[in-house]
């Protein structure tokens, strides 16, 4: 097939069509048809449900879905479930999440949990004159979504504000209605959108109609909402005594390695390259939980980045403290999530998520996500400064490269028996296999 022709009509193949489609493409197209089916679920209508969450669905893509145990927040006990392929995180969280239970555990408080929306738009006309009749505008357009908002104001929540905002410095005649709402324990994207593009509708009308602005023009660019949610924050935190670290290193006493500990999170502070990838351990945590609830990790993780940034430098997201003695280390992030509609509804496993979580609403569990972010970030810091962290990492990497040399269950208990006391590296797991292959001793 000449890989520069169009392929048109593809979405309207049946499953089995699009399959058979893509397997073409392989050496070995039955194994590769074999091999997809193989991850389809067992109950039809289960598949057919996973089958509409997407398009062009072929198969089901599995992911590690593993539990970090003893979380202690708020003096409340989790198992906590964590969807993620990376080696190490779960051990991770579960080692910090351990250590600080036995130090009054994690603390946790939701500040807000506002969301924001916006309609872009283009006016040429006299600013005063909308700014003067905005008061008017306003009361119609919130009117115009009361039937949307009914059901989420029942539920305490609805649309909080609206605001005509002049963003003429950054772009000619560009302005915004922006519009803040809470969503209650629903993330709200469909809820927010709904109801800006109404605003819209109801902005070209008054426009047009109210006989006020006759020589003006107005363009709507979009209506979306925005990912961006810096007043939907939660903050979590741990701290201790600075001498109760007296036994975290061999190497180390407890002010040394809390000096360390403040001097890494200092770099992440000022070094972009560190803030990135201290940052992306902090999301190793929460991005585990969103996957695991069903929740949106991209929207998550743009906000917090957003949130980085908003010094005008990218920076650590996590901070600590050391005063009087005391350690305190916190992170402060937004967070849009939800614990219903969606694929929190959904999704079997998602259901489940939620039910091992004891049900929480969407505050709770931006609590419990951001503690397991903050429990990565702990431990990804003590074992930098401390030990290193390719050490207990490739440690749990061992069973990877081992199965990429499909090793047996025998051959796996010998190495795991082997690298207790030896580096981890690909190289040397690849001579460790050579060699009891080969039946040559061992050093």
């Amino acid at each position: 097939m000449n890989e520069t022709k169009l392929l048109s009509g593809f979405s309207k193949l049946t499953k089995e069509q699009k399959i058979q489609l893509i397997a073409s493409f392989s050496d070995h197209p039955e194994a590769v048809e074999a091999e997809l089916k193989l991850f389809w679920n067992n109950d039809p209508l289960v598949q057919k449900q996973f089958d509409e969450f997407s398009e062009n669905t072929l198969t089901n893509y599995y992911f590690p879905y593993g539990i970090v145990p003893n979380v202690l927040i708020n003096g409340k006990m989790y198992m906590v479930p964590m969807v993620i392929e990376e080696s190490s995180v779960i051990a991770a969280a579960s080692k910090s999440a351990k250590y600080w239970a036995g130090k009054g555990g994690f603390h946790s408080e939701v500040i807000s949990t506002t969301k924001v929306g916006q309609v872009h738009f283009i006016w040429d006309g006299n600013y005063r004159d909308l700014k003067t009749h905005f008061p008017q505008l306003k009361l119609l357009l919130l009117a115009r979504t009361s039937v949307l908002t009914a059901n989420m104001e029942a539920r305490g929540g609805g649309v909080l504000d609206m605001e005509l905002v002049d963003m003429t410095s950054e772009l000619a005649d560009y302005y915004q209605l922006k519009v803040t709402f809470d969503t209650r324990d629903s993330m709200g994207a469909n809820f927010i959108n709904s109801c800006l593009e109404e605003y819209a509708i109801g902005l070209r009308e008054f426009v047009k109609e109210s006989g006020i602005f006759d020589s003006t023009t107005l363009r709507v660019i979009m209506s979306i909402l925005s990912n961006y949610t810096p007043e939907c924050l939660v903050k979590t935190w741990v701290e201790c005594d600075v001498a109760e670290f007296d036994d975290v290193d061999d190497a180390l006493t407890a002010e040394e390695f809390v000096w360390k500990f403040e001097k890494a999170v200092s770099i992440a502070n000022v070094d972009v390259h560190r803030a990135a990838t201290h940052n992306k351990g902090i999301f190793n945590g929460i991005d585990s939980v969103a996957l695991a609830t069903g929740n949106d990790f991209r929207a998550i993780e743009a906000c917090g980045h957003a949130w980085a940034s908003r010094s005008g430098k990218y920076r650590s997201l996590s901070e600590v403290k050391i005063e009087n003695g005391r350690f305190y280390f916190s992170l402060t992030i937004p967070m849009a999530i939800g614990t219903v509609g969606g694929l929190t509804s959904l999704h079997p496993m998602a259901r489940f998520s939620l039910q091992l979580l004891h049900n929480p609403g969407a505050p709770e569990l931006m609590q419990i996500a951001s503690t397991m972010g903050l429990a990565n970030n702990f431990s990804a810091i003590k074992s930098l400064t401390t030990k290193g962290i390719q050490l207990g990492h490739m440690k749990m990497h061992l069973l990877n490269i081992l199965n990429v040399y499909k090793a047996t269950e025998e051959e796996k208990a010998r190495a795991v028996e082997f690298f207790k006391i030896h580096k981890v590296s690909h190289n040397v797991v690849a001579s460790f296999m050579q060699s009891i292959r080969n039946g040559k001793p061992i050093n």
